[in-house]
Formats: structure tokens, sequence, C-alpha cells
């Protein structure tokens, strides 16, 4: 039997129940070391495993193949795969012109099997690949071949993503995605454009790795960013949309809380339209959001223990929550 979004939108409505509220985020924060931290998980029925770097990887796991049997069309999902996609083009690309083993670092889920990426690297056929990453890759492998240059081969490869990120939301029928993805590629420009302006990147990487959209001139962006940080966030400050200028309020304040503010931009978008949603894709997607931000709360908090961070410090740093 086809499965239907009511059924969807009910069964991710009860797990919905299951993800993190303020108050367990407060007992987390109130334990003393990782193995207490992984021991609360594991009472919580978090995941499997003994450790929190298990457990978060299990709970992952759970995630994507609880999603698959209650999704009537799971390819609604592949723009979140994209980056692994990526991460594994490039690890192969590596580890292949280097003769080094990569296996290990290889990412899951995906939309590209690796076997596809491995053939198309190995035997130089990209058109192997998705319309979409097989220009970029085949021009990334020229790049490393023949200037070693990592940094602008990489960019090729993101800059692709980031287009296709922007087709695809001009395709969606969901009001979520189409302004998620817009947002997502606005603040990936972003901080693109930050980072080459703070270590005085040349014009031929920021051609490579800024993606065009209607949200600003390239041109002018790129111009900015040539002139430094402080004449970047000037220009990006009048940028109408997206909240740029509170991005750079918060950018200024400490690069840490623009990460934060991003973050968050995303959840209350997904909290605003997924969260309430009644119908299609978006409760699947919001609770996935979720989820995911989850794992990155108790990795934060993990994190922050290893550090010996005070509970005040790691809360600083904590993003929201869709529980």
């Amino acid at each position: 039997m086809a499965l239907s979004y009511e059924y969807s939108v009910g069964s991710v409505r009860a797990k919905e129940n299951a993800l993190f509220h303020n108050a367990e985020i407060e007992q987390m924060l109130a334990l003393r070391s990782e193995t207490d931290l992984a021991r609360f998980l594991k009472d919580r029925d978090f995941g499997d495993g003994d450790t929190v770097d298990e457990l978060v990887e299990s709970n992952a796991q759970r995630t994507w193949e609880y999603l698959r049997t209650i999704a009537p069309d799971f390819t609604v999902f592949n723009p979140f795969f994209y980056q692994n996609d990526l991460h594994n083009l490039k690890t192969v690309l590596k580890g292949t012109m280097a003769s080094a083993p990569y296996e290990e670092l290889l990412l899951e889920p995906v939309t590209i099997p690796v076997s596809e990426i491995r053939n198309a690297v190995e035997n130089r056929r990209f058109d192997l690949l998705p319309e979409w990453i097989a220009e970029a890759a085949d021009a990334a492998y020229e790049t490393l071949a023949h200037t070693k240059d990592a940094r602008a081969s990489d960019a090729l490869i993101d800059r692709a993503a980031l287009e296709e990120l922007l087709k695809t939301a001009k395709r969606t029928d969901s009001p979520f995605l189409r302004e998620y993805l817009e947002r997502l590629v606005f603040y990936a420009d972003l901080k693109i454009a930050i980072r080459a302006a703070r270590v005085g990147a040349s014009d031929y990487y920021l051609e490579r790795a800024v993606c065009e959209m209607d949200a600003f001139k390239k041109s002018e962006l790129i111009s900015a960013a040539l002139k430094g940080e402080e004449q970047l966030l000037k220009y990006v400050e009048k940028i109408p949309a997206f909240d740029a200028k509170s991005a750079v309020e918060a950018y200024r304040a400490a690069p840490a809380a623009f990460e934060r503010f991003t973050d968050n931009q995303v959840m209350r978008l997904a909290k605003r339209l997924c969260k309430l949603s009644v119908e299609g894709a978006e409760p699947m997607i919001g609770y996935m959001i979720g989820c995911d931000y989850d794992r990155k709360l108790v990795e934060m908090i993990a994190s922050g223990m290893r550090m010996n961070a005070s509970p005040e410090a790691i809360r600083e740093r904590l993003r929201e929550i869709y529980g």
C-alpha cells in the first residue's frame, strides 16, 4: 500500500515528543562528564552504543531508517544529502590522486553512490555523474592535477552544489524548502566571502567559490571582499534580504555568534513553516532538522565537557531546538 502524507504527518507528530526539551538540556548541562552524558542518552534511548560519538551516529542512522519507512517520496530529502555527496567526491578525488586510503572517511546517506564517484574519478568519466556536478568535478580534477590547489578545486565543487540548491528552490512546491535553500545559499556565500576577506584570498578563488543569486550582484560582493573584511561587512549589511544586517551585527559581536545566528534563523523558519504545517512534506523535513539539531546540541555539550568549559559557557554556544 502506498504511503500517504496524512500518515507521515501523524507519525512524525508523535515522534516529535521524543525530541529534546529545555528541561533536558539543563539536565545534560548539569552532568559532570562525557560518561555521565552517554549514560543519560542511553537511558533516554537516544541511540545505541557506549560513547557519545557512537550514540550520535546511531541516532542519525535511526532517524534516516525511520524517515525511509514513512516518506511517500524520499527524494524530498535529497538537498540535505548534497553535502555528503560533495565530501565523498572531494575525498575520493584527493585520495585517488594521492594514492592514499580514504574509505573510512566516506559519509552516508548520499544521492550519488560511492561506487559511481569512484568509477568517475578513476576512469576520468565525470559524465557518469549527475549533470549538476559532472562539469565541476572535471574542472576540480584539472585544477588539482595541474595546480595542486585543493582549495580552488574544492571551491568549484562547492559552488556547483550551491547552484543546484538554488535550482531546487525554484523547482520545489514546498514553501519551506524554497526559503530554506535560498537562505542556506546566501549564508554560504556570505561565509565564503568573509573567510576570503579575512585571509586576503584572490579574485581567482572568489570567482570560483561564490554562487550568483538574486539577493546581490556577485561582482559587487567579490569587489567588497577584495577590499577587506570591513568593506565587505558594510556592503552586506545593506542587502535587504535574508536578515543580512542582523547577520552582520552578530558577526561583529563574535564569529561564533554569527554561526549561531544563521543556525537559529533556519530553526525559526522550520518552526514557522514545518512544525505548524498539517500537510505535505514539511512536517517530515522539520522533524529531520529537529533530530539533526539535537545531535549538534549533544556534540556541543560533549565538546564543552572535553574542554572543561562551564555550563554557562556551553549554554552560550547552543542553538535553538525544535522540541
